[in-house]
């Protein structure tokens, strides 16, 4: 299995109908984020299919002529194929594995080498918690918490969006597993963004801390910043709250 394989195979099932739309729905017109991206027109499932197949015969040093690929199906592809070898690598049995620990290191080095090639939502959303997140809740060879956290800050403080989406997202993850700390540094971080992605990132993002780990900490957020936030992030971050709670919030 190669990466040239997977191209054509995925550019044989090409649907244009299809195509059009998604080139629609990811605003990839002239002055909107997703400008110029070009797609196959595959849904997800087509392209999970292919992750399925490939991913534990496709040679790690494949994956970068995937991310480099012109199809937005096909970066997807390759971000995916990451996602399912690190966690390959990242079983209970194996968190303490020193081949596994340089294995994901490898993977999370390479993710971010290629960061840039996962210029839509989409692509950020469904491989950064999986890939970035998770590592960081892990041992690693490259360094400690320190370097982590220096790590996504300069992810925030990119000038690159999707880097910076990568940031606020990852933290899906260290949320779902109970840790508050990496949600609330970066929602904070990222508060006064001026990109409408970002503040549905930051609400998205707080709501799952508030569920996955605390709704009093998520409380104790709005207390301080729910005066200043994006009403699209406050509206996010409070979602899941009843219909009194989340009137009182926005008439803040």
């Amino acid at each position: 299995m190669t990466a040239g394989e997977i191209i054509s195979y995925m550019e044989s099932q090409r649907d244009d109908a299809q195509r059009r739309i998604l080139m629609r729905f990811f605003k990839t017109g002239p002055g909107e984020y997703g400008e110029g991206d070009e797609f196959l027109g595959l849904k997800v499932p087509q392209t999970r299919e292919v992750v399925k197949a490939a991913w534990k015969d496709l040679s790690l040093s494949e994956v970068p002529e995937l991310l480099l690929c012109r199809w937005h199906e096909v970066r997807l592809c390759g971000l995916l194929v990451l996602v399912a070898k690190f966690e390959a690598l990242a079983k209970k049995r194996l968190e303490n594995n020193e081949d596994a620990i340089r294995g994901r290191d490898e993977i999370l080095t390479m993710y971010l080498q290629y960061a840039e090639q996962a210029n839509n939502w989409d692509l950020v959303d469904l491989s950064v918690h999986k890939i970035l997140g998770h590592w960081l809740l892990l041992p690693s060879f490259l360094g400690d918490e320190d370097y982590k956290i220096k790590l996504l800050d300069t992810l925030a403080d990119s000038d690159n969006l999707w880097k910076q989406r990568m940031s606020m997202v990852c933290t899906w993850k260290t949320s779902q597993q109970g840790d508050p700390s990496w949600c609330l540094r970066y929602a904070e971080k990222h508060l006064h963004h001026p990109h409408d992605l970002m503040h549905k990132a930051v609400g998205w993002m707080l709501r799952e801390m508030g569920k996955r780990v605390s709704m009093d900490l998520l409380r104790d957020f709005l207390h301080q910043h729910a005066h200043e936030m994006p009403r699209t992030a406050l509206r996010y971050a409070i979602e899941q709250m009843n219909d009194d709670e989340r009137h009182y919030w926005m008439d803040l």
